[in-house]
């Protein structure tokens, strides 16, 4: 399993901090599909991906036990 951390209006659109999904072996663009079709997370595209507490892209190989987050663009002025 992979734990899946969710931020700002992720977090809200899921109704939770974090899910579990199955997908070692599956590149971070198949957590982001399940995201979208199984909690309606839907404005993942401008997000920053993390695994393991780096910065990596969606092409990125997952293995069983890694922690990916999902990181909201932030706008300031």
């Amino acid at each position: 399993m992979v734990k899946v951390l969710l931020f700002a209006q992720f977090q809200e659109a899921a109704g939770r901090e974090s899910v579990e999904i199955d997908a070692a072996g599956h590149p971070v663009s198949h957590v982001k599909s399940v995201l979208k079709e199984n909690y309606g997370i839907l404005e993942l595209d401008d997000a920053n991906v993390a695994v393991n507490e780096e910065y990596t892209n969606m092409s990125t190989e997952l293995k069983d036990g890694d922690t990916v987050a999902f990181i909201p663009p932030v706008s300031g002025g």
